[in-house]
């Protein structure tokens, strides 16, 4: 059934991250663990949260599992803040059933790559093209396009401002691709008014100059929200001498969930912290080795992030 619509009014800014699916050690699902999971992001200042995205490990679940997922994390949030449900789907079709279906049940927003399959399936600009109006005609929330490496599909600055153009409802863009700072820039130039949503991705490995660029929105991990606030909280309030030393006390922690744990981080720290009872992964995805682990939660600990303590 429909939840309570969130309260947030656009344009959405500021730290909405990814969160995990949280499994048993059997690897079921742990919905319980999913709704403390959400508590704990909340708490911890997320602006809002996004769902069923490849942090979340959307691609080992089954399609009766994502929607399992997604209603128990929307009736759970019950419009606490804006959730954005990632919907990526190779076909047009089903992606905007999937979408349908997440503004019936009280998404805020859509995110989707263009699509792709494996390393080799693409389509040409002319299906991007047709693609993205098949979904935005589909739905009335806002769509966000991510434009990721994982997809191999390139999507010139020319291309996105085109969809943004001729698409009422695509105005968000997650850009997490090298250089990503420099296409943020020719982006909100290209795009003008179009581009509401001008957003920052990667763990925030690059955050500060994307902010610089003129991002407006970051979408991280979800393991430490309470640290990115305190990058783009005194950002946005113009102090920017503050927002950078943030940033330099963070980012041994982000460059170390980007480079050395993936998608796992998040998970390890809020098992260490009792927000959730097992850090598992699904197989064939694999644990952290026990000293990538360790290093983890040493640089987590030293920053005081409210993830290990949050649960005790």
């Amino acid at each position: 059934m429909p939840v309570t619509p969130h309260k947030a009014q656009r344009p959405y800014r500021g730290v909405f991250p990814v969160a995990p699916t949280i499994f048993d050690e059997r690897g079921e699902l742990d919905l319980e663990g999913q709704r403390r999971c959400i508590d704990f992001m909340i708490d911890a200042g997320s602006h809002g949260i996004c769902i069923l995205a490849n942090f979340s490990e959307q691609f080992v679940l089954t399609d009766a599992e994502r929607e399992t997922v997604m209603h128990t994390v929307l009736e759970h949030v019950a419009g606490r803040v804006p959730v954005i449900v990632t919907t990526t789907h190779f076909s047009s079709a089903v992606c905007a059933a999937r979408s349908k279906q997440a503004e019936a049940a009280g998404a805020a927003m859509v995110m989707v790559m263009p699509p792709y399959h494996g390393a080799t399936f693409r389509v040409p600009e002319k299906g991007i093209v047709e693609f993205f109006k098949v979904l935005s005609g589909a739905i009335n929330i806002p769509i966000m396009i991510q434009d990721a490496p994982v997809a191999g599909t390139p999507l010139s600055v020319e291309l996105l401002a085109r969809l943004s153009r001729e698409f009422a409802n695509i105005r968000y863009f997650k850009i997490e691709v090298p250089g990503a700072a420099s296409k943020l820039r020719s982006l909100i130039e290209a795009g003008g008014k179009d581009i509401e949503g001008p957003w920052d991705g990667e763990e925030a490995i690059t955050l500060l100059a994307d902010l610089d660029a003129g991002a407006t929105g970051a979408m991280t991990g979800g393991g430490y929200p309470d640290g990115i606030r305190q990058i783009i909280d005194p950002y946005f309030a113009g102090d920017r001498e503050k927002a950078k030393a943030a940033y330099e006390r963070w980012l041994p922690l982000i460059n170390y969930e980007n480079r050395q744990c993936g998608l796992i981080a998040c998970k390890v720290m809020m098992q260490a912290g009792g927000v959730i009872k097992s850090e598992a992964v699904r197989h064939p995805l694999q644990p952290l080795h026990p000293a990538t682990r360790a290093g983890l939660l040493e640089l987590a600990k030293e920053r005081d992030a409210l993830a290990l303590r949050w649960g005790k």
